[in-house]
């Protein structure tokens, strides 16, 4: 197993912020890589510096001689000019990418419903996410690394994603390193685990699971270690202090001994755990919904769900899954009164008091002149949180946040730091029916076991909305699925829920053949026709000419780069060889655009996609 990419007494800092010191590790063959740690601990720094997209301060960064490595970050770099085709598989023939499965099963799973032709300056962020993560996807590449490639994708998305990156290369051969936050995912691909902190990368064995037993377990023997040195600093430190007379007779090296133990005394953690607060009382009745259905036009046929019948009681706590698209915020602001149903009713009890967490963070949106500070001053003083009181500031702190951060202004902060300030401004509220639209996004793997911990205490009622199935499952009980505009429980949670999709997406295609196979005439049918009208006889005939012309099509596309070898070859002053060479070069091109133009008659009459 041979070293794909070596990084040799690697450091790396940001102005005021060292990220890597003197870190020396390598990617092999067959490996398959997540990377974890807290935001801004470097984690996509350290991608950067492996995709040769960032150059270290000190050390180097090789690659083995003749890799392809491909690279997707958390901001695409696609050309709002150029057609999703384009960007996609660039000036590849259509008849060489339309020819092999991996490509065309890539670009049907990401990217089927986006416009061919359509430009990429038109699609959302979602779309142009998928778009730049099929380009990478149909590429073909040794090493690929990739940042955040879960965001905008749902949960079948997801599912195919970590399928095809678990089979894309031959055990033992290829390379994956991934930034990622879904555990689940990370559990599902990765072998390896690099867990970035405190300028260090510290690699573990197995996936997401596998690291935190291990991580749990180096903490104990850390912990029995310090406790030890603690022990030892202790009895130095008392010998140290028998009188200033003593000391100066002590022997240098007992001295020096005790001063490295002091300087090797790890600095604090920021405790990053926080308490349930108190919640209002909540009545027997929390939402019923008979009939419910919503349309944005009020036409029947535009519903984005109808005859929803669901009763939410106290302390109940239901995730809501859902593809990209179907619904599912707008079904959460139905429940709770933000929007009225199209049709049927939705009652909210009287003693109901909502604490709600949009994905866009909305209750953010027009404080990004505040300081972290003024916002926190707006709510009481303290809170009495198991027993004791508790300032905003402390509970702020518990969630990560240092001292020094409050005097940020909120436009300032990170997507996660942004996130966290958030949900402790709703929790501040003292809300009894929390209602949470993908709250995971932007966090990094310790602070969403942290929210976690803190959800898993929540006494009120919860709604969640999210594709982090870890999240999901862990912190609510009971999932519910909306599938085509009507809502499902789905006691088996997630894994039933993708296999309702996957049973859907059969019977859809099993509809499109039948529809495809009843415009062929009965009478073609009966004469041994082929759905595509030809004759068997013919659709041989047909398929050997398409063999034949991409054979052709094969040998003829390197024509044009051997006659432009020749042409730079060639004397520039002899006008009558290069003119020749120039007669050749168009007769080649035009060659090549009959057959490409053969090809496609041929594999649309065959229907070969």
């Amino acid at each position: 197993m041979g070293i794909l990419i070596g990084l040799e007494h690697v450091s790396q800092e940001w102005p005021g912020k060292p990220v890597l010191a003197d870190q020396t590790i390598g990617v092999n063959e067959g490996e398959r890589i997540g990377i974890v740690g807290r935001n801004g601990d470097g984690k996509s720094t350290l991608l950067s510096l492996v995709t040769h997209q960032l150059e270290p301060d000190s050390g180097n960064v090789t690659w083995r001689n003749g890799i392809h490595v491909g690279w997707i970050g958390q901001q695409d770099s696609l050309d709002d000019a150029e057609t999703v085709s384009h960007a996609v598989v660039g000036d590849t023939p259509d008849y060489v990418w339309a020819s092999d499965p991996r490509t065309r099963a890539i670009i049907r799973e990401l990217i089927g419903d986006l416009p061919w032709e359509g430009l990429v300056g038109e699609l959302s962020g979602g779309q142009r996410r998928r778009c730049d993560l099929a380009r990478l996807l149909v590429g073909t590449w040794d090493v690929v690394c990739m940042d955040e490639p879960t965001n905008h994708l749902d949960m079948h998305a997801i599912r195919w994603l970590a399928d095809h990156l678990k089979h894309r290369w031959p055990e033992g051969e290829g390379a994956l390193l991934v930034v990622t936050h879904d555990r689940w995912f990370l559990d599902e691909v990765c072998e390896h685990m690099w867990e970035v902190h405190d300028q260090v990368i510290e690699p573990f064995e197995g996936g997401y699971s596998a690291y935190i037993q291990q991580r749990v377990e180096r903490q104990r023997m850390a912990a029995v270690m310090e406790e030890r040195r603690q022990n030892t600093l202790r009895k130095e430190l008392n010998w140290l202090a028998h009188g200033a007379k003593a000391r100066t007779s002590k022997p240098k090296f007992r001295i020096d001994a005790a001063m490295a133990l002091l300087a090797d005394d790890p600095p604090l953690r920021n405790p990053i755990e926080l308490k349930r607060l108190a919640v209002s009382r909540l009545g027997k009745q929390v939402i019923e919904m008979k009939g419910a259905g919503f349309s944005y036009d009020g036409r029947r046929e535009d519903d984005v769900f109808s005859g929803i019948d669901w009763i939410v009681g106290p302390g109940d706590r239901y995730g809501i899954l859902g593809e990209n698209g179907a619904g599912k915020s707008t079904l959460l602001k139905v429940m709770t009164g933000r929007l009225q149903p199209s049709e049927g009713t939705v009652k909210i009890g009287k003693s109901v008091r909502f604490g709600w967490m949009s994905q866009h963070l909305d209750a953010l949106g027009d404080k990004d002149d505040w300081r972290v500070r003024e916002l926190l001053k707006r709510y009481r003083s303290y809170y009495v949180v198991d027993g004791k009181e508790q300032s905003p500031m402390q509970l702020l702190e518990r969630l990560g946040f240092r001292r020094s951060e409050f005097e940020e202004f909120i436009r300032d902060l990170s997507g996660g730091q942004r996130r966290r300030l958030a949900l402790l401004c709703v929790l501040l509220d003292e809300p009894n029916v929390l209602v949470l639209d993908e709250p995971g996004n932007d966090l990094d793997t310790d602070m969403l076991a942290v929210m976690e911990d803190l959800l898993d205490t929540w006494p009120g009622t919860m709604l969640v909305v999210s594709h982090d199935r870890y999240l999901l499952e862990r912190v609510t009980d009971d999932q519910f699925a909306l599938i085509d505009g009507q809502l499902r429980h789905v006691p088996g949670g997630v894994d039933e829920y993708l296999g309702l999709l996957d049973e859907r997406n059969r019977a859809r295609e099993q509809a499109t053949d039948a529809v495809q196979a009843s415009v062929v005439a009965p009478e073609a049918q009966k004469g041994g026709m082929h759905p595509s009208g030809l004759s068997n006889t013919e659709r041989r005939e047909a398929k050997k000419r398409f063999d034949a012309v991409e054979r052709r099509l094969r040998k003829a596309e390197g024509e044009p780069d051997r006659i432009r070898g020749l042409m730079a070859a060639a004397d520039p002053t002899d006008y009558a060889e290069l003119a020749r060479l120039q007669g050749e070069l168009d007769s080649a091109l035009a060659t090549i655009d009959d057959l490409e133009g053969e090809w496609l008659e041929l594999s649309d009459l065959l229907g070969i996609e």
